[in-house]
């Protein structure tokens, strides 16, 4: 919403703009851009001459000010409607879609695509760290875009990436979440289904040919269909696959590219992003260096400190899937080194018992193993919460240390005795733990040599 409303400023808009909690940078930023910030919501805070009001999805009936916008009858649209209207149209809009490695593909794609030379403007949902920031928005004719399967308004439930025009589209893989949004799997199904049918006949789909849910949702689309993968049907196939503790080497095609992330998924992120700077006909040198030079997105396997031996390592994985696939890189990336698991259960999906069965098996590929107490209890109904402490037992039972404890100051307290010269604490968090990255490399920092 930040990087937008900036965007729009920079277009000639005045821009004026509330939130419970404004703070810095985003204040800053925007404020240094001219954005008048109001603390709180109140009627009088939206103009009375104003020409459209974006309402954020967050946003519930009884705020005041979506009240004010409904009372008032006046013009208002989505964020996913405001990038359709004013910076997707004419424009070769690349959509980077999938329940799991949207953001690492669309940095990678942006990143290949800007060495290339081709200046895209983008909207990425991390901070890459060659790019230095997760937006931008120029008068390049190309557009990548991070396409979040999440509802768009309160008033348009329907997931944000249909409203952003893809002329080429990415579905990385698509499995269930946001179980406070979509009912079961088939409703996501359904989802990027309504996707698909928007592709133009002269643009292109890049599909997992390995992910039999990605192959359910396309028999409807009249554009043409790429699979990318390992499989013997994929089109673009994906061959001789080495890791090392620097990163992946692979084969597409007739080209072998090498990248500085670990684990088949970076490597399946990698070969979609290939795949896509080739439709548009970037030169294959200008993506293998791009491939190369590519530094990560912060927040994705970041190593945020070290002391006494000990790497601590922040990660964003929340989804059973994602948390293994994280914990199986880890391991090639750090092999012989012992690896310990810290999770808090804090998104949407994760707070729920959705994943009850899946958690123990992704979570006990660590050889140690620490959650926290749900986040937000007061949300959820005690029937329909996830059970941390039984996810434990479950773990403990395979024979894997497994602990539960309350907060971050609790499992600091219990870890620090635990940890070895050359163990590697990754800790898996969608929010900031309570700072618990740092809270155990200050500890650590203070132990008597």
């Amino acid at each position: 919403m930040g990087s937008v409303a900036a965007a729009l400023r920079e277009r000639g808009f005045v821009v004026t703009g509330s939130d419970d909690n404004i703070y810095p940078p985003m204040s800053a930023f925007l404020e240094s851009r001219g954005i008048r910030l109001s603390a709180g919501f109140k009627p009088e805070n939206i103009p009375g001459d104003a020409d459209v009001v974006v309402i954020g999805n967050a946003m519930k009936r009884g705020n005041p000010e979506v009240e004010a916008v409904l009372n008032r009858k006046l013009y208002y649209l989505s964020l996913p409607a405001v990038l359709q209207q004013f910076f997707l149209r004419n424009r070769h809009n690349l959509v980077v879609t999938g329940t799991h490695g949207k953001t690492t593909t669309t940095a990678l794609l942006t990143w290949i695509m800007t060495r290339a030379g081709f200046e895209p403007s983008y909207m990425i949902g991390g901070i890459p760290k060659n790019l230095g920031q997760g937006a931008l928005f120029n008068e390049s004719k190309f557009f990548v875009i991070e396409g979040d399967e999440y509802d768009s308004a309160f008033f348009d439930k329907r997931s944000k990436f249909v409203h952003y025009l893809p002329e080429l589209l990415i579905v990385n893989n698509i499995e269930f979440d946001h179980a406070d949004i979509f009912r079961d799997l088939e409703q996501i199904r359904t989802s990027f289904r309504h996707l698909l049918r928007i592709v133009p006949q002269n643009g292109m789909v890049l599909l997992n040919g390995d992910d039999p849910n990605c192959l359910s949702v396309a028999d409807e689309s009249l554009a043409p269909i790429v699979e990318v993968g390992f499989s013997e049907n994929c089109a673009q196939r994906i061959r001789e696959v080495a890791y090392s503790s620097e990163g992946s080497r692979f084969a597409l095609g007739e080209e072998v590219f090498e990248l500085p992330l670990i684990g088949e998924f970076n490597v399946r992120n990698a070969a979609m992003a290939i795949s896509a700077a080739k439709f548009y006909g970037a030169a294959m040198a200008q993506i293998q260096e791009a491939l190369a030079s590519f530094k990560g997105i912060a927040r994705r396997q970041e190593v945020r400190g070290e002391a006494r031996g000990v790497k601590v390592i922040d990660d964003f994985g929340h989804h059973p899937t994602a948390i293994a696939q994280t914990l199986t890189a880890l391991r090639h990336r750090y092999a012989g080194h012992r690896l310990w698991a810290l999770f808090e259960p804090r998104s949407n999906t994760t707070r729920r018992a959705v994943f009850q069965q899946q958690l123990p098996d992704a979570l006990k590929l660590a050889d140690g193993i620490f959650i926290s107490q749900v986040a937000r209890l007061d949300q959820i109904a005690d029937g329909e919460r996830l059970n941390p402490e039984a996810v434990v037992q479950a773990i403990a039972d395979s024979g894997r240390p497994a602990f539960y404890e309350p907060d971050a100051a609790h499992i600091v307290e219990r870890l620090i005795p635990l940890l070895q010269h050359d163990d590697v604490v990754v800790v898996f968090s969608n929010g900031g733990f309570e700072g618990i990255h740092e809270k155990i490399l200050a500890r650590l920092r203070s132990l008597p040599l």
